[in-house]
C-alpha cells in the first residue's frame, strides 16, 4: 500500500511529494497532464518561497526581485524585501514545474498519468482511481474536484475575480514587481528573463488581456508589439473550503482555499502548507492540520482582504498609492510581512 497518494502534479502537490519521500514515505503523484505544465499565474516567488524551494533542494533559473512596487500614473511607492530575507524570484511557470518535477523524480517520486476519481476512504485507508493509499493529498488546484466530492465547498465569498496573463518580448526595466492600479483592476508586471517580463492582470471585469491593459496607457504603450505568447487565464479566484481535511485526506495549495493573486504569495504559501500536510502526517497528527494551515495564511489572508475590500470602493481604491506614497514606512511593513 502506498504511504501518500497525491491528486495533482502542480508545485503543492510535487513540494509534497519531495517533503514525504524526504521524511522517508512513498509518495506517488497522479496528475493527468504532461510536464512541465503551465498555468495563468504572476510569476513572481516571495523570498520564503524561493527560500523553501531551496530547503528542498530545488534550484529554479529565474530573475532576481528586490521589492515591490505599487504604481498609478506618476505616482509610484516602492518597498524592498527586508534584510535577511533574501531577494524574491521572477520564475516561468514553466521553469518552475520542471524543476520540481526534477526533483521529484530524482529522489524516487513516482509520477502516474491519471486523474483522480472517486474517493472511498476507512478507518485505515483511502482509495481513488485504481490506487490505494494510508493518506491522500488533494493538491487538485483552484476549482478542485476532490474539494467537490467531498462536499468542503464553502460557497459565496463576495465578487468574482478573473486573471490574465501574457508574456511580452522586452528587457526588464526594473527589478521590482510593479502592480499598476486603475479603477477597473491591477496589472502586475514581473521580470522572469533577461529579455521578458510577464503581465498578469486582475479584474472583475471579464475583457480581454488588451482591453484590460488600455486602463494601463503608459504601460499598454512601452507593451505594444511586444507580446509573446497566448493569454492564459484563471478564476473566479476566490475558493473557500470548509476545513482542510476530510479523514484521511488533506487539502493543499489552491484547493485549500484561495483569497486573491493581489499579494503574490501563492507559491510562498504552496511550499508552507505542503510542509505542513507532511509534517502533520510524519508526527502522527492529522487532525492538526486544518489549524496549522490557518495560522499559516492568516496574515495573508486578513491583508489580501483588506486590501481586496478597499480595490472594490472607487473612492478608497484611488487612495490606495497616494497612502503608500504619504506612509511608506506602512507600505514597507505591509510587503515585509507577506515576503
Amino acid at each position: 500500500m502506498i504511504d501518500l497518494l497525491v491528486a495533482g502534479g502542480g508545485p503543492a502537490g510535487l513540494a509534497v511529494a519531495i517533503h514525504a519521500v524526504r521524511a522517508g514515505m512513498e509518495a506517488v503523484v497522479l496528475e493527468p497532464r504532461a510536464a512541465p505544465v503551465d498555468k495563468a499565474c504572476g510569476e513572481g516567488i516571495m523570498p520564503s518561497g524561493v527560500a523553501a524551494l531551496r530547503s528542498l533542494g530545488v534550484d529554479v533559473p529565474g530573475h532576481g526581485l528586490r521589492g515591490i512596487r505599487y504604481v498609478e500614473g506618476a505616482r509610484h511607492a516602492e518597498a524592498t524585501f527586508g534584510e535577511g530575507a533574501g531577494r524574491g524570484l521572477g520564475v516561468r511557470r514553466t521553469e518552475l514545474h520542471a524543476a520540481l518535477h526534477r526533483r521529484a523524480v530524482e529522489l524516487g517520486v513516482r509520477i502516474v498519468p491519471g486523474k483522480a476519481g472517486e474517493i472511498r476512504q476507512d478507518q485505515d485507508r483511502v482509495r481513488t482511481s485504481g490506487l490505494t493509499a494510508r493518506w491522500l493529498v488533494a493538491a487538485d488546484g483552484l476549482h478542485s474536484p476532490l474539494r467537490r466530492e467531498l462536499g468542503l465547498d464553502r460557497p459565496g465569498g463576495g465578487p468574482r475575480r478573473y486573471g490574465l496573463r501574457r508574456h511580452y518580448r522586452i528587457a526588464p526595466w526594473t527589478d521590482f514587481v510593479e502592480v499598476h492600479w486603475s479603477r477597473h483592476g491591477e496589472a502586475y508586471v514581473t521580470p522572469v528573463g533577461d529579455d521578458l517580463v510577464g503581465v498578469a492582470v486582475l479584474s472583475g471585469d471579464r475583457r480581454s488581456h488588451d482591453e484590460h491593459l488600455s486602463a494601463f496607457p503608459a504601460l499598454a504603450s512601452l507593451l505594444h508589439g511586444r507580446a509573446s505568447g497566448p493569454v492564459r487565464g484563471a478564476g473566479p479566484l476566490r475558493q473557500r473550503a470548509r476545513t482542510q481535511r476530510a479523514g484521511r485526506v488533506l487539502l493543499v495549495g489552491d484547493a485549500a482555499g484561495y483569497v486573491d493573486a493581489l499579494t503574490g504569495e501563492g507559491i510562498a504559501l504552496a511550499m508552507a502548507t505542503a510542509a505542513a500536510a507532511v509534517g502533520c502526517l510524519v508526527s502522527g497528527r492529522p487532525q492538526v492540520y486544518p489549524a496549522r494551515w490557518a495560522r499559516l495564511t492568516r496574515r495573508h489572508r486578513l491583508l489580501t482582504a483588506g486590501l481586496l475590500l478597499a480595490a472594490r470602493q472607487p473612492a478608497a481604491a484611488r487612495l490606495i498609492v497616494p497612502a503608500a506614497c504619504r506612509v511608506p514606512g506602512v507600505f514597507r511593513a505591509a510587503v515585509r510581512a507577506l515576503q
